[in-house]
């Protein structure tokens, strides 16, 4: 594996004599990409960053995400791709057997440190129902990026005390992605309500005139709460890397997957 652990772990023994130069030269010839002719792989990414490359599996065939996916499987321990079809899944899976698919999420992802520690602090707040698949893809990548988000489900402001019932728990996040379709409203109001954070995530539900989440899109962006950021339409993995960003640093953190297995849990 090429993660930050396993190269450490490879200077370390280098330094102690228990491995050569040669041996190490050998282990990290594939660094720092590999060209696999329509995609050039960034096995960097994880060493500045954190993580492994992300693959936006919409627009790729079948076939070219299972060998995106194989070769990023080969170097890191987490993997992680998103928009993904169950068709993508089934090439991908038959030559990775160990990843999964989660179809809500529409991601599929290869997680071989399941008691890898998880930081809390990252809320995520869903206007509706409809809006899950959204959150869901937050969810799942801010677990694979090293966090245990919370969620709050269906408390849009079409009935604010369903909101209000879970103040206090909005008030002990680090930060919150806040994600609402229709008129886009919800942010602004947990804005005005905590002094952390608020990625809004507008999504591309509702009837004709929300002209699939530009109207929530503009409305957030002209929010009057202060301290809410927007990322783009549907964008559920954007806001959560931008929230493991800021979680990790809350945490005194900055490369969370980099550290050894014995570091201190945080709950």
């Amino acid at each position: 594996m090429l993660d930050p652990t396993s190269i450490r772990e490879l200077l370390d023994a280098v330094a102690q004599g228990k491995s050569s130069v040669e041996q190490a030269m050998t282990t990290l010839a594939s660094l720092p990409f590999t060209d696999l002719g329509f995609a050039k792989i960034d096995h960097h990414r994880a060493l500045r960053q954190g993580f492994a490359e992300v693959v936006l599996c919409s627009g790729k065939t079948p076939e070219q995400v299972a060998s995106i996916l194989r070769s990023l499987a080969s170097s890191h321990s987490l993997v992680l791709g998103t928009r993904a079809t169950p068709e993508h899944f089934a090439a991908a899976s038959a030559v990775v057997p160990a990843l999964r698919y989660h179809a809500s999420a529409r991601t599929i992802t290869l997680d071989t440190q399941p008691d890898r520690v998880l930081l809390d602090g990252v809320t995520i707040v869903a206007a509706g129902t409809s809006d899950l698949p959204v959150a869901d893809e937050a969810a799942i990548t801010l677990q694979m990026l090293g966090h245990q988000p919370q969620r709050i489900i269906d408390v849009g402001v079409a009935g604010l005390h369903r909101l209000l019932h879970h103040l206090p728990a909005l008030r002990q996040a680090n930060v919150l992605i806040v994600v609402a379709g229709m008129e886009g409203a919800l942010p602004s109001v947990v804005g005005g309500l905590v002094d952390a954070p608020v990625i809004a995530v507008p999504t591309s539900v509702g009837y004709g005139a929300s002209f699939h989440g530009l109207a929530a899109l503009l409305g957030m962006l002209n929010s009057c709460a202060a301290g809410v950021g927007v990322v783009n339409i549907d964008n559920g993995f954007g806001a959560a890397r931008l929230a493991a960003s800021i979680n990790q640093r809350a945490h005194g953190k900055h490369l969370p997957v980099a550290e050894p297995a014995h570091a201190q849990v945080h709950r």
